[in-house]
C-alpha cells in the first residue's frame, strides 16, 4: 500500500509542476491584459477618398504620429510614431499614393507608402538659418519627368523628387533677410512665389524659376504702420496680413510682379473699436476669417483690396479649409455650439447666402468645445454632392459627422495622460431582490439556450452576437465590484486636455469621464494646465458611506507663479464635489501621512513665496496638523541653480486678511552645488506608500544585514556641464556623473560616488535600501546599470540569526535623522544592452514577494529585470553558502529573454510612464504602462505561489484525488486479504 501511495503521489506531484512554465499561449492573450493604441489631438487632416482602394483619411498629430484612419470604423491602418524632438509641421498626398511628412522645423522630409505605411524614402533639408516650415506639393509641376515637393525651411527653398527623395534644386533666401510666410505657385505656371516680411515693416515678393531655382524678379514694398506677422492666402496673388497693432487690415496685391497695399481699419468693418484682431489660420478662396474678441468675422476680399463684412458669429465655433468639390466651385465647413448641439453648415465659398448642408448633432458635454474642423464631400447614390466632417473636440477626443449622425469617434486624449492615480471599485451588495432572481434565472436559461444553439450549429448571427454580450458581461474581470483577489481596480487618469477619465482594469473601458471646469479656459484662467492628481479621501468601507475621492491639481499657465486650481472628485461617480480657484501659486505640493476624522487625507500646497497653505481648509485638519507642527519636512530641488534646499515650518503667516491655514516656512540646510563642474539631472525617493516586510536580511552563514529604511532618503544625479548635451556631445575625459545619497532631514550627504567618462540621461528607481540607475558609459562605448544599497551598522551587534528569531535585537529601538548614522554601502556597475525610457519597481501588499525592476526601453516595450541581477554582492565564483542564498554568479551583463518581457510582442508606443498597483493578493501586482499607447497587465514576480492559475485543471486534480482513493481502498483489501490468507496458513 506505502508503494502506491508514493506512486500516486509522485504522478500528482508532475501532473501539478507541468504548469509551472512561464508562458503566455494565444488563447490567454486579452485574459489578464489589454492594449489600447491612440494617435493624439490631430493637427493636420488629409482625406483620400478615391473610387479605387479603402476610404481613408491620414492625419498628423501633436503627439507627433502620422497615421492613416479607416473613414468607415476610425481604426487605424497604420501609424508611425516620430521621436519626441521630431514634432510634425505639415503633410500632404502626393501623386495619390505617398504621404509626405514634413517635420523637426523643416528639417525632414518623409514618404511613406499611402497604402501600407511603408516608409518610400527620407531627405534631410540642411539650412543656414532657423525659419518657418512650409510645404507646398504643386499639381502637375514636374521638373525632367519629376513631380516636384516644394519645401521652405532653415532659410532655404527646395525642390525634392517625389520618387526618390533627391534634392533636385536649392534656393537660399535667408541671406537676402527675408521672412517667408506662404508659398505661391499658380496653376499651370512654371513660376513660384515666395512672399513674406523683411523686419516690421517690409513686404517682399521673389519669383522663382520652378524648374531650376534660378531667381527671376525681386519686388519689395514698405509700410509704414508695419506688420504683425500674421498673413492669409485669398487667392494666387492676393493676401490679408494685419498691421503691427492688430487693428488694421492690410490687403495685398502683388500681381505680374507689382505690389499694391491697402488698407482698412477693423474699426470701419466691427462695432467694437477696442478689440484687437487675429487671422485665422483657415485657407478660404476670396475670404478671411478673423477672430475679434469672442466673435469670428467672415470678410470677403473683392478686387483693388475691398473688404465687405458678410458674416458674424458670436457662439464658440471652428472654421474649416475650403476644398473643390467640382471643377469651378469651393465649399467649407463651419462649426458652431448652441447649448448641448453642434450645427455644421457647408457653404460655398463665393456665395454665402447658400448653404450646401445644415446639419444639427447631439453632443456630450464632457467633450468640450470643438477646436478643429476638415471636411471632405462624396457623390451620393442620386449624383448630388454630400459631405462628412471630421472634428477636433477640446478633449481631444475625433469624431466622423455624416448624414446627421456621428459614424465614429476615438477617445485620443488618452495618448496624452500626464498624471495616474488608483481607486479601489464599491464593495458587492450582498441584498438581492426577489424580482433580481427571477430576472437572473430567467437570464441564465435564456443563455444556456442560445450557447446551445451555438453548439449545434443552429445560431443565427444575431444569437452569436448575443453569445458575445452574454460572456462579456458575465465576465469576472470586468465586473463592476471589488473581487476578493483585488484585481478589479479603477485608474484614474488625468490628460493634457484637463479630462479625467477611470479606466477599469478588467477590460480598459471606460467607466466614467470628467472634463474639468476648473481647468476650463476662462476670463479668469487664460491657459489652464493639469499638474498631478492625489488620493484625497480614501474612507474605510465598513464605517463610512462616503464615496472615495481625489484632489486634481492645476496652473492658470505654464509659469510657477501663476495661480493654482484645486478640484476635489468622487472616484465612483466622476462628479466635480469642489473646487477652488485661482488660489495662490503652487510649486510643490507634499501629501502628509495624516488624515482628519473623515479620512480626507491632509497636504501642504508650497507657493512661490515659500508660504505652506493647508488642505482641507478644516478645524479638525488644522487641529492635527498643528499636534505635528515641529515633525513636518520637506525639500526642494532648483535644478537650474544647482540648489537643494530643506525646509520646516516656522509660524503662520502676516497677511492683511488673516489666514490660520497659511504657515510661513525657514530653510533648515542646502546644498549648492558647484555651476562650474556640477548639474542637477535627476532626482528621485522612495514612494510614499511603500511596504518594507523586514528590515533584517539574512545573508550567507546565517548573518542577519540591516537595511538603512529611510523615507527621508533623496537620490541626486549631476553631470558636469558640458555632458547636459546629446550622448557623445563631449570627450570621456570632459564628462563625469556625480551620484548622492543625501538625508532630506538634516541634508547630511550619506553617500557620494563618482563615474568618470560617463553622461547621462540618468533615469533611477529608489525602493527599500537601494537605489538602480541607468547612464552611458562614454569610455565602453555602453550603457550601464549601477546599484547601491545602504545597511544599518548600528544594528551590527544583531547579525546572528537565532538573536533575530529568538527576539534579541534592538530593532524597536527608535531611530532619529538627527543622530549620525552608521552606515555602509554596496554597489556595483553592470553593462546594459538598452537605452531607458523609464525605470518603475514592483509592489505588493506586504512586500514580501521579491522585487523586479520595470524598465521601459527605447523600443517602447516593458522589461521585467530581476532585482536579483542587480546584488552588489555578485561575485563571479559565489561560495557553496551564497549559492544556496540565491546570488547568481557575476557576468557583466545581464541575460535578456524574449519571455522576460511583460508587453510580449506589443509596443506601448512613445512610453512615458509605468504605474504598479498592489493587489489584495501578495504574490501579484498590477501594472500600467502609458504612452501613445496603453498597457495593463497582472505580474507575479514570485509565481502565483498563494493562488492557482487561470488555466489550472480542476476536473484533473479532481481525478486524481478519486484514482488516489481508489487506490487506497483497493490496496486496502488486498492486505486484508493478504493478512487473512497468511493466518490460515
Amino acid at each position: 500500500m506505502a508503494m502506491a501511495i508514493r506512486v500516486f503521489l509522485l504522478l500528482l506531484l508532475f501532473l501539478s509542476s507541468s504548469n509551472l512554465t512561464f508562458s503566455l499561449y494565444e488563447d490567454q492573450v486579452g485574459l489578464m491584459d489589454w492594449h489600447q493604441q491612440y494617435i493624439g489631438k490631430v493637427k493636420h487632416a488629409v482625406f483620400h477618398t478615391q473610387k479605387a482602394g479603402r476610404k481613408r483619411v491620414v492625419v498628423s498629430t501633436e503627439e507627433n504620429v502620422v497615421a492613416s484612419l479607416d473613414l468607415r470604423h476610425g481604426e487605424i491602418f497604420w501609424r508611425h510614431v516620430l521621436g519626441t524632438n521630431d514634432a510634425i509641421d505639415q503633410i500632404d498626398i502626393a501623386l495619390g499614393k505617398y504621404v509626405i511628412a514634413l517635420s523637426s522645423e523643416g528639417s525632414i522630409l518623409r514618404a511613406w507608402n499611402l497604402p501600407d505605411g511603408q516608409m518610400v524614402w527620407e531627405s534631410f533639408l540642411p539650412g543656414s538659418k532657423p525659419s518657418k516650415a512650409l510645404l507646398s506639393i504643386p499639381a502637375n509641376l514636374k521638373v525632367n519627368k519629376d513631380n516636384v515637393i516644394l519645401t521652405y525651411s532653415n532659410g532655404c527653398l527646395h525642390a525634392v523628387s517625389s520618387i526618390d527623395g533627391e534634392v533636385l534644386w536649392k534656393k537660399e533666401l535667408a541671406t537676402e533677410g527675408i521672412e517667408v510666410q506662404q508659398l505661391v505657385h499658380p496653376l499651370g505656371s512654371d513660376i513660384i512665389y515666395a512672399v513674406g516680411f523683411v523686419g516690421s515693416s517690409q513686404f517682399d515678393v521673389y519669383q522663382i524659376n520652378a524648374k531650376n531655382g534660378e531667381l527671376l524678379k525681386h519686388d519689395s514694398a514698405a509700410f509704414s504702420s508695419g506688420f504683425s506677422g500674421e498673413m492669409s492666402l485669398v487667392s494666387s496673388d492676393t493676401l490679408v496680413a494685419l498691421d503691427a497693432t492688430r487693428s488694421i487690415l492690410v490687403p495685398i496685391n502683388f500681381r505680374d510682379g507689382e505690389i499694391t497695399i491697402h488698407q482698412a481699419h477693423v474699426s470701419d468693418l466691427f462695432e467694437d473699436s477696442s478689440a484687437t484682431a487675429v487671422i485665422l489660420p483657415s485657407k478660404l478662396t476670396g475670404m478671411v476669417a478673423l477672430k475679434i474678441s469672442s466673435i469670428i468675422v467672415f470678410i470677403k476680399v473683392a478686387d483693388e483690396g475691398k473688404l465687405e463684412v458678410v458674416d458674424k458669429i458670436d457662439h464658440a465655433a471652428a472654421v474649416s479649409d475650403g476644398i473643390l468639390f467640382s471643377e469651378d466651385q469651393q465649399a467649407f465647413g463651419l462649426v458652431q455650439h448652441v447649448g448641448s448641439k453642434i450645427h455644421l453648415t457647408v457653404k460655398l465659398g463665393h456665395d454665402w447666402s447658400s448653404d450646401l448642408l445644415k446639419e444639427s448633432f447631439e453632443m456630450d458635454h464632457q467633450r468640450g468645445l470643438v477646436h478643429k474642423v476638415f471636411i471632405n464631400n462624396y457623390i451620393r447614390t442620386d449624383r448630388s454632392y454630400g459631405f462628412r466632417a471630421l472634428i477636433v473636440m477640446e478633449d481631444h477626443s475625433l469624431l466622423l459627422l455624416q448624414q446627421g449622425a456621428v459614424v465614429w469617434s476615438r477617445e485620443d486624449g488618452l495618448a496624452s495622460i500626464i498624471d495616474v492615480a488608483t481607486s479601489e471599485l464599491p464593495v458587492k451588495n450582498d441584498g438581492v431582490s426577489v424580482a433580481k432572481v427571477e430576472h437572473n434565472l430567467f437570464e441564465w436559461l435564456k443563455g444556456h439556450i442560445l450557447k446551445l444553439k451555438g453548439t449545434l450549429m443552429l445560431a443565427s448571427p444575431e444569437d452569436v452576437a448575443a453569445i458575445q454580450r452574454i460572456r462579456l458581461k458575465s465576465s469576472e474581470k470586468s465586473k463592476m465590484t471589488r473581487d476578493h483577489n483585488g484585481f478589479r481596480k479603477l485608474l484614474i487618469v488625468l490628460t493634457k486636455a484637463g479630462k479625467l477619465c477611470a479606466l477599469h482594469t478588467g477590460d480598459g473601458r471606460i467607466v466614467w469621464s470628467l472634463l474639468l471646469h476648473s481647468l476650463h479656459k476662462s476670463e479668469a484662467c487664460e491657459s489652464p494646465t493639469g499638474l498631478n492628481v492625489y488620493q484625497w479621501q480614501v474612507p474605510h468601507h465598513h464605517v463610512m458611506d462616503e464615496n472615495p475621492s481625489i484632489l486634481v491639481v492645476g496652473r492658470c499657465g505654464l509659469s510657477p507663479d501663476a495661480p493654482g486650481i484645486l478640484s476635489i472628485v468622487d472616484t465612483y461617480t466622476g462628479k466635480e464635489l469642489n473646487s477652488l480657484g485661482p488660489v495662490h501659486s503652487i510649486v510643490q505640493i507634499i501629501p502628509l501621512p495624516f488624515t482628519d476624522p473623515t479620512e480626507q487625507r491632509l497636504h501642504l500646497l508650497i507657493d512661490a513665496d515659500r508660504r505652506a497653505h493647508l488642505y482641507p481648509r478644516t478645524p479638525e485638519a488644522i487641529g492635527i496638523f498643528q499636534r505635528e507642527f515641529a515633525n513636518i519636512y520637506w525639500y526642494s530641488v532648483e535644478a537650474d541653480s544647482g540648489i537643494i534646499r530643506g525646509h520646516v515650518l516656522k509660524s503662520n503667516c502676516i497677511l492683511e486678511v488673516a489666514d490660520e491655514y497659511c504657515f510661513e516656512t525657514k530653510d533648515l540646510w542646502s546644498i549648492v552645488f558647484p555651476s562650474e563642474s556640477e548639474k542637477i539631472i535627476a532626482t528621485v525617493t522612495r514612494k510614499l506608500n511603500e511596504v518594507v516586510h523586514t528590515q533584517a536580511k539574512v545573508i550567507a552563514d546565517q548573518e542577519v544585514m540591516y537595511k538603512y529604511v529611510s523615507k527621508n532618503l533623496l537620490f541626486v544625479a549631476t553631470v558636469a556641464p558640458k555632458a547636459i548635451g546629446e550622448i557623445g556631445s563631449v570627450t570621456p575625459e570632459e564628462s563625469w556623473l556625480v551620484v548622492y545619497l543625501i538625508d532630506t532631514v538634516t541634508g547630511r550627504i550619506l553617500h557620494r560616488m563618482t563615474h568618470h567618462g560617463s553622461q547621462g540621461p540618468v533615469h533611477a528607481v529608489f525602493s527599500e535600501n537601494w537605489v538602480v540607475y541607468h547612464y552611458f558609459n562614454l569610455r565602453a562605448h555602453r550603457y550601464e546599470m549601477s546599484v547601491i544599497e545602504i545597511y544599518d551598522q548600528s544594528r551590527a551587534d544583531n547579525k546572528d540569526v537565532w538573536k533575530l528569531v529568538l527576539g534579541k535585537h534592538n530593532l524597536t529601538s527608535p531611530i532619529s535623522s538627527y543622530s549620525r548614522p552608521e552606515i555602509i554601502t554596496k554597489s556595483q556597475s553592470y553593462f546594459f544592452t538598452h537605452s531607458v525610457n523609464t525605470i518603475a519597481v514592483t509592489s505588493t501588499a506586504k512586500g514580501i514577494t521579491s522585487k523586479q525592476l520595470l524598465i521601459g526601453t527605447i523600443g517602447d516595450q516593458v522589461l521585467a529585470l530581476d532585482k536579483r541581477f542587480l546584488d552588489p554582492r555578485r561575485s563571479i565564483n559565489p561560495t557553496q553558502a551564497e549559492r544556496e542564498e540565491g546570488i547568481i554568479p557575476l557576468t557583466d551583463s545581464f541575460p535578456i529573454i524574449p519571455q522576460s518581457y511583460v508587453t510580449h510582442a506589443l509596443k506601448v508606443e512613445g512610453l512615458r510612464g509605468i504605474v504598479t498597483v498592489p493587489t489584495k493578493l501578495e504574490s501579484t501586482t498590477l501594472i500600467f504602462s502609458y504612452g501613445v499607447d496603453l498597457y495593463f497587465t497582472r505580474l507575479a514576480p514570485s509565481k502565483t505561489y498563494d493562488s492557482l492559475t487561470e488555466d489550472f485543471s480542476y476536473a484533473l486534480l479532481l481525478i486524481t484525488i478519486v484514482a488516489l482513493v481508489v487506490a487506497i481502498f483497493v490496496t486496502w483489501v488486498l492486505s486484508e486479504r493478504k493478512e487473512l490468507q497468511e493466518k490460515w496458513r
